[in-house]
């Protein structure tokens, strides 16, 4: 299986890191290192579990998008305003890595984003610091293999890009060389 994104990552985009900030150990250049997808159900909560028909669909879902079967969350602490115990489900989460990290990349940004609704850009703030990208998808349906015609509600998720080596800037301009979309400077949504 070809690997187009990670071609690109050992072609042009390293090349374009290395000339912008002056790096020359290729150890030293930023690495895209996981990908990590989250689904919280907390609304989903029906007394102390988790529908079992709502837990099934999100599952299946997230299995179907990646690849890989989800890990179920518990809630570490109990929170009395929430009605949440500590050790009930709270949501699934999937982490990516290697073959399946670069593969589920590649149709995010070629296939799932251009298929968002009113879509102008993801935000450019999202950055947490340390070169680490986060964003949010409403629902499950950009993803071209998810059968919305079986789903009984529509639930989003969290995509968080984890870079190894990196700054908020070299994060990003890898990210805009990968070709994803960020808002344009004129807009004032972000």
């Amino acid at each position: 299986m070809a690997l187009r994104m990670k071609e690109k990552y050992d072609g042009p985009v390293a090349q374009k890191v290395k000339q912008e900030f002056g790096v020359k150990n290729p150890m030293a250049l930023p690495r895209l290192e996981k990908i990590v997808l989250s689904v919280g159900l907390g609304k989903q909560l029906d007394g102390t579990k988790i529908k079992p028909e709502v837990k099934s669909q999100v599952v299946d879902d997230l299995a179907t998008i990646t690849g890989q079967r989800p890990v179920m969350k518990k809630a570490k602490k109990s929170v009395s305003n929430f009605k949440l115990r500590e050790g009930y489900e709270i949501g699934a989460m999937v982490t990516l890595r290697g073959s399946r990290m670069w593969e589920f990349f590649d149709r995010l940004v070629s296939l799932a984003i251009p298929r968002i609704k009113d879509f102008r850009g993801l935000p450019g703030k999202s950055f947490d610091g340390r070169g680490n990208y986060s964003f949010g998808l409403t629902e499950q349906g950009v993803f071209p293999e998810v059968d919305m015609t079986r789903a009984k509600f529509t639930h989003g998720m969290n995509v968080t890009f984890v870079f190894r080596n990196s700054t908020d800037e070299k994060s990003r301009l890898m990210l805009e060389e990968f070709g994803v979309p960020f808002v344009k400077a004129g807009d004032r949504r972000y």
